[in-house]
């Protein structure tokens, strides 16, 4: 059993823009957009060497794009372009990278591909996304399926469909390494807004995910997840602990998310609270669909929920 990570915010401060080899074959250039939700920047990674893949291109940042051409080496091209998910912080960088080396852009799907009917019909009720923000334009010109391998110069990435902080989200697989975008992250629980995020895939992605024995995570912000195996037993407890914070609270009274939110995470800072007011929303709509609670008038972000 790994013993879990902890990781204090003060540990990762990459220079941004520089790109840093994690391991053989593996480069990290961190984009210059910190932010609350995105930590210190956008991890993007170059993998191999020769005929290079980029995973999560980042970003629209003309320096950024600088930094990732200018991280090849001599002779060296790129050849595959991937997408982990269409948030504004991973996905816009992708099309000028096509464009400007030649390289496909590969994903799941568009911005809308992956989601469930519940969350498709919060999302026609009005209901947007929170948080990083969606790249609504997003177009891959090359479409994958779960679980199908693309082979590379010197290496090979397996995708594996993991949605739940988004719809369209994939993970890559590399041996026993994962590059696993903002599904798992060492520096924070991950971000869970719907219509966009959706917890009961978080949940079944994480438990997918924990079925098997990791190495290494490398995500989308942070630092590389060195203990992946726990930390996924941390995040499912975690929600799980959330989840029998909301009941309890349920117990007492009916109350909206932003109550619930407001009441359970009491240290949270306020300009952090709408966020919080999501992910509490996100467990609301999961006991939803398993009939645990009621939403009055009808399921929505400002509904008054009360247990089933």
């Amino acid at each position: 059993m790994q013993a879990p990570t902890v990781f204090n915010p003060d540990d990762f401060n990459p220079r941004l823009g520089e790109a840093v080899a994690l391991e053989p074959g593996l480069r990290r250039i961190v984009a210059d957009n910190p932010s609350p939700m995105t930590y210190r920047g956008t991890n993007t990674y170059l993998l191999g060497e020769g005929a290079v893949a980029v995973i999560d291109p980042g970003p629209e940042s003309g320096a950024h794009m600088q930094a990732i051409l200018g991280a090849l080496r001599p002779g060296e091209v790129i050849s595959h372009i991937f997408v982990t998910h269409s948030h504004l912080d991973h996905s816009p960088l992708a099309r000028p990278l096509s464009e400007a080396t030649g390289a496909p852009v590969l994903a799941f799907g568009d911005s809308f591909t992956g989601r469930s009917d519940v969350m498709n019909a919060l999302a026609e009720g009005g209901l947007a996304g929170g948080g990083e923000g969606v790249d609504a334009s997003f177009a891959p010109d090359v479409l994958l399926a779960d679980n199908e391998t693309v082979d590379g110069d010197g290496w090979a990435l397996t995708a594996l469909h993991t949605p739940g902080h988004f719809g369209n989200h994939l993970s890559f697989a590399w041996g026993d390494a994962l590059f696993c975008g903002d599904l798992v992250m060492g520096w924070a629980s991950s971000l869970v807004s719907p219509p966009d995020g959706d917890l009961t895939d978080f949940m079944a992605s994480c438990q997918r995910l924990a079925e098997h024995d990791w190495r290494v995570f490398h995500a989308g912000h942070g630092a590389p997840i060195e203990t992946p195996n726990a930390r996924l037993t941390w995040l499912i407890e975690h929600r799980l602990t959330r989840e029998a914070q909301i009941l309890a609270a349920l117990r007492e009274a009916p109350a909206t998310a932003e109550a619930l939110a407001t009441a359970i995470y009491s240290d949270t800072p306020a300009a952090l609270l709408p966020a919080a007011t999501r992910n509490v929303f996100a467990h609301l709509v999961d006991l939803y669909c398993k009939n645990r609670v009621s939403a009055s008038p009808q399921l929505s972000a400002t509904a008054l929920f009360r247990l089933v």
